[in-house]
């Protein structure tokens, strides 16, 4: 669409360097006041926009693209993940999809390796102590953890954040073994010391620690369900900053009551901000309001991407950053 200044309409409120490029570029529509759009708020700038730029907190199933507008012809996803938005539909209906990927990496690598070594040293419990005002000082027996150097890493998806976590966690002694769709290069297990396991069921009996890695869908919805939580030692730990649907959070909240699992550490949740209260009470899991990309940085590449797919659109190009349905 050369030469077309197009309506971008934006969902949230974004950095004010990308709102600002936006709104240079493009006949943009911003979200202000940040408040997530309601389901009718969506279906209305479906229906007038040429580029609609979601997040995570949208879901576009296909009844609202139903309803989209002739000129809607590319959803230019803020953020990495797509599960929300129905890619089948939106392809079928002539919408193209991109998103962001890439750029968040190293940045939710980083706090997937903060809860590696928060839970097992009990940080939780040691701030909570010195915030109430009780601790009474230095005690032999207070507060003993677990060190993490010589024990057992376990990965579940070697993408680009779950090789970011092994890197990081070489560097702490820990010994790297994962499982993924497919096995990675020879060399890359090489360069990672890293031990493949075809079989989950056969990694989750022998690690000490798992990081989730894997994205949400239809094949990896509850792939740690309440057998395969049963399957990790007791001592173990869970650590969770991809997406909450990949584990039965019930079946996991039921574990770590039971003193069935050592700990866990979450920056994500099956239903999103509607967190177990059940899991709220425990104080051997660490829980975060998905912040494990947070960084000023990342988000302001994110905007980059966003900017940049939808100008490459503009100019009669592929997005470079398409989703297309081999990825899905």
């Amino acid at each position: 669409m050369p030469g077309t200044k197009l309506k971008v309409i934006v969902t949230r409120k974004l950095p004010e360097p990308v709102e600002t490029r936006l709104h240079e570029l493009f006949d943009a529509e911003l979200n202000e006041m940040d408040v997530p759009f309601t389901r009718d708020a969506l279906a209305d700038a479906l229906g007038r926009a040429d580029v609609l730029v979601p997040t995570l907190t949208d879901k576009i199933d296909a009844a609202l693209l139903a309803q989209a507008g002739h000129n809607l012809k590319l959803i230019a996803n803020y953020g990495a993940g797509f599960d929300h938005i129905d890619v089948q539909t939106a392809l079928s209906r002539g919408i193209m999809v991109s998103n962001t990927p890439g750029v968040l990496a190293e940045d939710t690598a980083d706090m997937a390796m903060a809860l590696i070594l928060g839970v097992p040293r009990r940080l939780k419990e040691g701030a909570a102590l010195i915030q109430s005002g009780d601790w009474e000082g230095w005690s032999p027996t207070a507060l003993m953890g677990h060190r993490i150097g010589g024990k057992r890493l376990g990965i579940l998806g070697m993408g680009r954040i779950g090789r970011a976590v092994a890197q990081r966690a070489r560097a702490f002694g820990l010994q790297i073994h994962y499982h993924n769709r497919r096995r990675l290069r020879l060399e890359t297990e090489e360069t990672l010391e890293a031990t493949w396991w075809e079989s989950l069921d056969q990694m989750l009996a022998r690690v000490d620690i798992l990081s989730v890695n894997a994205p949400h869908t239809p094949s990896t919805f509850h792939l740690l369900t309440a057998r395969r939580l049963k399957l990790m030692k007791p001592t173990a730990y869970v650590i969770n900053t991809s997406r909450g649907e990949v584990i039965d959070e019930n079946a996991l909240t039921r574990q770590l009551r039971a003193g069935e699992l050592a700990g866990a550490g979450l920056d994500v949740f099956e239903h999103g901000h509607d967190v177990n209260p059940r899991l709220r009470e425990l104080p051997n899991v660490l829980l975060l309001p998905h912040m494990g990309s947070a960084t000023e940085e990342g988000r302001l590449e994110m905007g980059e991407k966003v900017i940049i797919n939808i100008k490459t659109f503009a100019d009669g190009h592929r997005p470079p950053d398409q989703v297309v349905p081999a990825m899905l």
